[in-house]
């Protein structure tokens, strides 16, 4: 199989994963966008050296967070834009869950990047050790952080 085909095939199996990264770090659609096709020209760029030591999803995961932290950081050094927006959202739905879902990602978006990165991959049905590859820290160590993460989360709800 050629590179590009493999490459395609890689995208189409794993674009979900790759967007939900890249949503977990904007909610503007522009901004994931372009965090999405960074995230490709990083795996493209990277393809070669993947040494299979892990699974590929792994590793995409890796790419598509490690490029979405360098944006984020890239994001916190430029001077900052006001965008012109209509306060009309028309798809913005009103039911209870909808709600909910709404409140969960506010306050998983108060978290710091890093914690964020991990409630999402164990959002996602990510393992501890899949977790732990990803991020480069062991199976116990993510059920530490995770265990702090809720607790930060239950304070975040308490105060609101």
């Amino acid at each position: 199989m050629k590179q590009e085909e493999y490459f395609t095939q890689l995208v189409r199996e794993h674009k979900s994963t790759i967007y939900t990264v890249c949503y977990m770090f904007s909610h503007d659609d522009e901004e994931v966008n372009d965090l999405f096709q960074e995230t490709l020209i990083n795996m493209w760029k990277g393809i070669d050296s993947f040494r299979e030591e892990s699974k590929i999803s792994t590793w995409i995961y890796r790419v598509a967070l490690n490029t979405c932290l360098l944006q984020e950081r890239k994001k916190k050094k430029e001077v900052k834009k006001v965008p012109l927006t209509m306060d009309v959202n028309f798809f913005q739905d009103k039911d209870a869950n909808s709600t909910q879902v709404r409140q969960l990602h506010q306050r998983i978006g108060k978290l710091g990047l890093i914690d964020r990165a991990i409630v999402m991959m164990w959002l996602e049905g990510m393992s501890y050790d899949e977790i732990g590859a990803v991020m480069g820290i062991t199976a116990k160590n993510v059920g530490v952080k995770l265990f702090r993460i809720k607790e930060q989360l239950k304070k975040v709800k308490s105060e609101e």
